[in-house]
């Protein structure tokens, strides 16, 4: 059997080294070694977030999925909401909060249109006031990224409004800079561009917004955020922890921050440590997305989004009415794991996971591949 490659949108290809760390001995979360664990995986998460060496911001980890932590930051929010829409995972932000019975306004866009500054503008000031916006860094369904720095821009003449982040897969693709984009919770999981096993949620909260979850009366117990932060910073798990998958998150954090992990993958020069070696991982993302892009253009292709607002970690691609099951399956003959694409796009369109730890080397070899998967399914 043909040993294959993940370049869906997620899950994504994990490093052996980093599964082997999920068979380490098991530990008790009230030993030492769990307090740790812990004190290991901080740095490189605040790095991943892009805080500031000053931030007054907070970061935790819960055994849960991003989704989870989507539904535990809007318990810590009473007031109104207004959720960008423009495709299947953004509008979850908007269900899980009308789930908890809080007063959401969409501000729908087509399947493969991003956020401007102004449309959020007008949304605030014809529709407001708000508690939080929500938006969707990269949408999955379509590949489409509205960059935080947009709605960052609308949200300074209302400086009482928060920002909520899925960063799902933009986090360790892309820079989120929590501080610069004053976002008061940004969260991810770990199955994206961080390219580990699924089972961790991941996030950053702001001093703000745990101030106000604070008084919020119905934050619940196992998605508490506040719970969640306070816990997390005293190095207290609430509760029994996924422990393996706190190892394989540490070394993948470790190694990304020291640079090491990106030397290989890019065969570029050392970028140095710390905020360099993440950016350094940054610019490959750019590049593969560049690469994918320059490939489709070249064939005739073109994305289910405009060419600049394509995401840095995930491509979807109308096949040009070429059979899009046929297509997959020889993508799979050739040990390539695509996805199709999502929803109303299934039948019409395919979708690749350019992100994590895959090479540049390695997509060209996917390219190629495709190559010859379009000319037989034609």
């Amino acid at each position: 059997m043909t040993t294959t490659s993940l370049w869906i949108p997620g899950p994504t290809e994990v490093r052996p080294e980093l599964l082997a760390e999920c068979a380490r001995p098991m530990i008790g979360h009230r030993f030492p070694e769990m307090t740790e664990l812990l004190e290991r995986i901080d740095p490189g998460l605040r790095l991943a977030f892009g805080l500031e060496a000053d931030s007054s911001a907070h970061v935790a980890v819960h055994s849960c999925t991003a989704s989870g932590l989507m539904e535990s930051v809007l318990r810590g929010v009473t007031g109104r909401v207004l959720s960008l829409v423009n495709g299947s995972f953004s509008k979850r932000f908007a269900e899980v909060a009308e789930s908890l019975g809080l007063e959401v306004v969409r501000l729908q866009r087509e399947l493969g249109q991003a956020f401007s500054t102004e449309d959020v503008a007008v949304a605030l000031r014809d529709q407001g006031p708000f508690e939080v916006v929500t938006a969707c860094a990269s949408e999955t369904a379509t590949g489409t990224a509205t960059l935080p720095s947009r709605i960052a821009a609308a949200l300074v003449e209302h400086p009482d409004t928060m920002l909520f982040v899925d960063c799902v897969t933009w986090l360790a693709g892309a820079p989120i800079d929590l501080d610069a984009n004053r976002i008061d919770a940004a969260i991810a999981g770990t199955q994206k561009a961080l390219a580990l096993p699924p089972g961790l949620g991941l996030m950053a909260v702001s001093d703000r917004f745990l101030e106000r979850a604070r008084k919020a009366p119905r934050r619940g117990w196992f998605l508490d955020p506040v719970k969640l932060v306070e816990c997390h910073a005293a190095k207290k798990p609430p509760m029994t922890p996924t422990i393996s998958l706190h190892y394989a998150l540490a070394r993948q954090l470790e190694e990304i921050s020291s640079g090491d992990l990106e030397a290989r993958l890019s065969d570029r020069p050392h970028p140095g440590p710390g905020a360099a070696a993440w950016a350094a991982r940054f610019a490959r993302h750019a590049r593969m997305r560049d690469r994918t892009i320059a490939w489709a253009t070249e064939r005739g292709l073109h994305h289910t989004c405009a060419r600049e607002d394509v995401s840095p970690t995930v491509s979807s691609i109308d096949a040009g009415g070429r059979d899009v099951p046929a297509f997959l399956a020889h993508m799979r003959e050739e040990g390539f794991r695509m996805g199709g694409g999502y929803g109303d796009l299934k039948q019409t369109a395919f979708r690749i996971g350019h992100m994590g730890d895959h090479t540049e080397a390695e997509l060209e070899q996917l390219l190629a591949a495709a190559d010859r998967g379009l000319g037989s399914t034609a």
